[in-house]
């Protein structure tokens, strides 16, 4: 995971329930210095309004953040029917005011169904996608409006928790690039009413569990009780973000062979057309492989931990 924390070193990956009212950057930042990081990276960009997992890269773990953002993600939100706001969530101007009379939990579960499945969505103004270099929340500030293209993404499951009209909350799973603040939208759309999205909690990102993590007061006051050493013990293996991968364990040998960026044959590896886990002879996780004609791997990211 890592060695000296009080000097930098530290490789590993951090489970941080971010607080509603800051940007996942100042949290990252916050984290970063409470750990003397000298390379960290957050996996998945949380609204302001927004609270719930985020993971954190530290060192060598940001070579698999790209694994995690690419990750399926689970939501519990909060859906204001009835108006509709200029950012799709509580933030905004409210656009418009329409009555919910005899909206029931027939007609709320009949529109969910049109939302599950595989759906396009077009991605806000008020959201941090980047149009020509630009984020687009920079150009809604500036009054600017550009064409966004429809994007396909999967909802897996979109279900109702609790109905209490005007508000409801619901959980979703879905594909990375789903914006629940459009499924609210559409939502509302459907329903004939509007909808915007008035709270959002992610509770898994990946693999990850929102009740693994901590939230950035907690690392405080661990600093302060168990200094490095009880931070270190909160980092979680790198290899953990790829436990999806298949696992190849390697001999002393082929190890070399392969850190030293040479192919190796292995024998049958049958179909694996992903990308594999390598670890020594000792089972210390050391990168990632391809597989060549069933045979033969090749390194394909190597990790100094």
């Amino acid at each position: 995971m890592g060695s000296d924390i009080a000097h930098g070193a530290v490789n590993g990956i951090l489970l941080i329930d971010k607080p509603v009212g800051q940007t996942s950057n100042r949290t990252l930042q916050e984290v970063k210095k409470i750990f003397k990081a000298k390379k960290a990276g957050h996996t998945g960009n949380l609204d302001l309004l927004a609270s719930g997992l985020l993971p954190v890269c530290f060192g060598e773990a940001t070579k698999v953040s790209q694994f995690l953002l690419d990750s399926d993600k689970l939501y519990e939100a909060e859906f204001t029917l009835g108006k509709t706001t200029s950012t799709g969530d509580c933030e905004g101007e409210e656009t418009s005011a329409t009555a919910t009379s005899g909206i029931d939990e027939q007609l709320i579960n009949e529109a969910i169904a049109k939302l599950t499945g595989d759906i396009f969505q077009i991605p806000p103004m008020h959201s941090a996608l980047k149009v020509n270099g630009k984020r687009l929340y920079h150009l809604a500030r500036q009054g600017v409006a550009v064409k966004r293209e429809n994007r396909p993404v999967k909802i897996y499951s979109f279900e109702m928790v609790t109905m209490n009209i005007p508000k409801i909350s619901v959980r979703v799973h879905c594909s990375k690039g789903t914006y629940i603040r459009v499924l609210a939208e559409d939502l509302g759309e459907l329903l004939n009413c509007g909808a915007y999205m008035s709270k959002l909690r992610r509770i898994s990102s990946g693999p990850f569990q929102l009740t693994e993590s901590h939230t950035p007061n907690e690392l405080q006051k661990i600093q302060i009780a168990d200094g490095p050493s009880g931070l270190k013990s909160l980092l979680l293996n790198t290899d953990q973000a790829l436990m999806h991968l298949p696992k190849v364990k390697l001999s002393k040998a082929d190890t070399r062979s392969l850190k030293f960026g040479q192919k190796i044959e292995f024998g049958e590896l049958l179909d694996i057309s992903e990308s594999i886990r390598l670890y020594d002879e000792l089972g210390n996780f050391f990168g990632l492989g391809e597989v060549i004609d069933r045979a033969i791997i090749k390194p394909k990211r190597l990790f100094n931990l």
